[in-house]
């Protein structure tokens, strides 16, 4: 499987958790819950229609990490992550908020490098290593 499949599987996944998740999840919040799955939907679709664009890509990266970024700042998802106290929502968060993120993230980059070696463009440098 190339990388802009691996993306786009990915994406999907956390669209059909983002759907499981709007319905158990806060009402107050449910605005921006959908703004987000439009964005994961949006982000597929141009993933699906463009391949390797770059600033998909980047897009994808960009949100992965606010998503990270938000929920570990948000002192009722860490609460909820840490009691378990509503153990479907707890999973569902855990799962898509934070596994599913960091496989966009780690796809995403991937498929940046892949299409660089591609392009031809020179390899990362080696890191220095010291043999005693």
């Amino acid at each position: 499987m190339n990388p802009h499949h691996k993306v786009l599987v990915i994406l999907t996944s956390i669209i059909i958790v983002g759907l499981i998740a709007i319905p158990i999840g806060n009402p107050r919040f449910i605005d921006r819950a959908i703004a987000l799955e439009v964005s994961f939907i949006l982000l597929a679709i141009l993933v699906w229609w463009r391949g390797y664009s770059r600033k998909v890509l980047y897009g994808c990266i960009a949100l992965a990490v606010a998503v990270i970024i938000g929920n570990s700042l948000a002192p009722r998802h860490v609460e909820l992550m840490i009691t378990f106290a509503k153990p479907l929502n707890s999973i569902v968060l855990i799962f898509g908020g934070y596994i599913l993120q960091a496989a966009l993230l780690y796809t995403s980059l991937r498929a940046i490098i892949i299409s660089d070696r591609r392009r031809g463009s020179p390899p990362p440098p080696k890191p220095i290593t010291f043999s005693h």
